[in-house]
């Protein structure tokens, strides 16, 4: 970044995926984001959005939720204002969990599953999660604030092969290189 960069400020986080076959348990993918203090950025975080809460702040705020990925386009989405993140918060990881309804699935499972990142109209990253195939959950991006105070975005897909209600505790450890 040079000097005038303002770096990632606000970001449009985007899932679809095909319904479950006639007959089949439906299919539920959410994103879930959430913010780590400065004090301890790979810690417990400070607090999680998902399908059932917002940020205390409004910063972070699932804007459509799907419980069967029926709709057309994406049809969940999230959105995160970094640059009216407090001070106090220095990294912001986001994930996809496999919900486990009525039978175990992975991303294997899912039907075209599709994830987009963008900032504006530029997008950022795209992924199918092609590479984590026997996955329950994954982490898709993070957000790290630098000393100036501007965002920088570190993509990549990992994936979590544990029980999915684990996966927020987690979510936020040193990710691997």
């Amino acid at each position: 970044m040079n000097g005038l960069s303002k770096g990632i400020r606000k970001v449009e986080i985007a899932l679809r995926w095909d319904p479950s076959p006639s007959g089949e348990p439906s299919t539920d993918l959410d994103l879930v984001a959430a913010p780590y203090p400065a004090s301890d950025p790979h810690g417990d975080p400070a607090y999680v959005v998902h399908f059932d809460s917002r940020s205390p702040d409004g910063t972070i705020t699932l804007n459509r939720d799907s419980k069967d990925g029926k709709g057309f386009g994406y049809d969940e989405v999230m959105t995160l204002e970094l640059d009216r993140l407090d001070a106090r918060y220095a990294r912001v990881v986001v994930g996809v969990v496999v919900q486990q309804h009525r039978a175990p699935r992975t991303f294997s499972g899912v039907g075209s599953p599709g994830l987009r990142i963008r900032e504006g109209y530029t997008v950022l990253a795209e992924d199918d999660f092609g590479g984590v195939p026997g996955a329950t959950a994954a982490t898709v991006a993070e957000f790290v604030r630098d000393d100036s105070g501007a965002w920088a975005f570190r993509p990549g897909v990992q994936g979590f092969e544990g029980d999915p209600a684990a996966f927020t505790r987690t979510m936020g450890a040193a990710r691997r290189p």
